[in-house]
């Protein structure tokens, strides 16, 4: 089973994030790539433009936007299953993301997604 980790995009990489993928929609203000050590961009498995700019990281707004994220990630087969077939290929992955809120974030509800699917 794949250990799957969360963290911000900023913080330094480190060998035990394994297979770092990041998961928004738009590249992090003031980040090279070298120093963000992606492996993968998955942009379109992250919530929509539309949703995230609804969101706009109000955390009054979590609980509506877990259900809509929820529903496109549904909706949104084959970007999910490319992360999928990552999550096969490697002992862990973290989830990359740019929030500053590290508890508000689509790759906070992306990773419970999975979990959940990956049970089934």
């Amino acid at each position: 089973m794949t250990l799957l980790k969360l963290k911000r995009v900023y913080l330094p990489p480190v060998s035990r994030d394994g297979c770092r993928v990041l998961v928004d929609r738009m590249w992090p203000r003031g980040l090279t790539k070298k120093k963000a050590a992606v492996d993968h961009w998955l942009k379109d498995v992250a919530p929509s433009t539309k949703l995230r700019q609804w969101f706009g990281h109000d955390p009054e707004k979590w609980t509506e936007f877990r259900r809509r994220y929820t529903a496109e990630l549904r909706a949104n087969k084959t970007p999910v299953q490319a992360l999928r077939e990552i999550l096969k290929s490697h002992a862990t992955v973290t989830l990359l993301f740019g929030a500053h809120d590290e508890e508000h974030n689509q790759a906070m509800v992306l990773a419970a997604y999975l979990r959940r699917s990956l049970r089934n």
